[in-house]
Formats: structure tokens, sequence, C-alpha cells
């Protein structure tokens, strides 16, 4: 698809995340739904606090997500947690909003923070030099597609192109359009997994759950020809 882009992300490294994803969701899913765990996830006390305090509360979800973001914790679960509590669409239009903003302030911490101890540890450093030159040879497009791939990883990947030397608007527009689709797969999943284990439709739940497989997959049938 690129001349020269190479992501650290073998086909069978995607594989086997993918696979890795399919067993924990089976294991799980029955536990929660038949077993008494699934009072955990009940989040009818959790909803009644956010319609009373509403505003704030998506002021505090946008929060912790942009830290543990930058901190390097993976946001799926707060994705998956923000459908439960927030709905799909509204769920999803926040997660987006709160992965673009925690991989921005990511991408400035390596930027003015990390790169100078970066250039003297890793100037030399082949694949890190090939990478540069793949995200300047198509910014905005190499940074769409690292992040359509849902299990790619998201932290670690900020970091990295905070130490290119790519355009920060490039790297934020690509960025926001490129998490849409794994936030939507991941709060879909939220929401119907509730309602599955409220006794509702579980058809929407295998449906999400599909959806996200298939999100999965589509980069394996797009691998470049060159790798760092």
């Amino acid at each position: 698809m690129f001349k020269k882009i190479s992501l650290k992300i073998t086909k069978n490294t995607l594989a086997r995340k993918a696979i890795a994803l399919v067993i924990i969701v089976s294991i799980l899913l029955p536990l929660f739904i038949f077993t008494p765990l699934k009072t955990v996830l009940d989040a009818t006390l959790f909803k009644s606090f956010i319609k009373q305090y509403q505003g704030y509360v998506e002021i505090i979800f946008i929060g912790i997500y942009t830290v543990l973001t930058v901190i390097g914790v993976p946001g799926t679960i707060l994705t998956i947690v923000g459908g439960c509590l927030f709905g799909l669409w509204y769920g999803t239009a926040i997660s987006i909003v709160s992965a673009s903003l925690g991989a921005l302030c990511a991408f400035l911490t390596a930027r003015y923070l990390l790169q100078d101890f970066a250039q003297r540890k890793f100037s030399k450093n082949r694949q890190l030099n090939k990478f540069q030159t793949a995200v300047l040879d198509r910014p905005f497009s190499f940074v769409l597609t690292t992040r359509l791939i849902p299990i790619s990883p998201f932290n670690l990947v900020n970091y990295l192109f905070g130490l290119t030397t790519i355009n920060w608007w490039d790297y934020t527009r690509a960025t926001f359009i490129g998490v849409i689709p794994g936030s939507f797969a991941y709060t879909w999943i939220g929401v119907s997994g509730e309602q599955a284990m409220m006794g509702g439709d579980r058809l929407s739940f295998l449906m999400a759950l599909t959806f996200l497989a298939l999100l999965s997959i589509i980069p394996l049938l797009y691998q470049p020809k060159k790798r760092i």
C-alpha cells in the first residue's frame, strides 16, 4: 500500500492478538451472563449518577481516559465502559475525543520532552530511521492506516510518532478519523454486552464482536511488502 511503510506489527502478531481477544471474550462473557458476576457490571447506579451530574461526569471520564492513554494504559476497557454509561452514539463520540486527546498529549510529550534523549540514544537505529522515512513519505495516510488497526499498540505508536518530525496537525487529524471505527466497535460491545447481561437481545453483541473481528482481520489482507 505504501512504498516504504513498515509497522513493526507482523501478520502473526496481529493474528495472535485477534485470537487472544476472541478467547478472552469467550471466557469472560459466559461468566458475566450466567453467574452472579453479572451484578458487578450493573450500570444502573452509574447511569443515575450520570443523569444527576451530567456534564461533569463526561469531563471526568475524558480526563481519566486521557491520563491513562498518556501513561500507556490501553483505553479499550474505558471505551467499553463508556458504551455502558453513555450509550452507543454519545459513548462513541466521547471515546473518540478522549482517545484523540490522549494520543495528542502523548505525542507532544514525546516531541518536547523525549525527542532529544531519543535522538542521542537511537539516532543510528535503522528501524527508527526507516519508520521516520515512512512517516514523512505519506504522513496522513501512514498515521490513518495505523489507527484503523483496532489491535495495534495504540499507546506505543503515540510516542513513536512524537519522535518523528511529522506535523502535529496531520497526526491529529489522521488519529481522530482513524480511531472512529475502533471506538464505535468497542462502544457497541459495551452497549450490547450490557443488554445481553441483563437478559436482553444477544444478537447485537455477536454482531459487535463480528464487526470488531472484521476490523482486526482487514489489516492482515493488506500487509506492506517491506517491514522494519
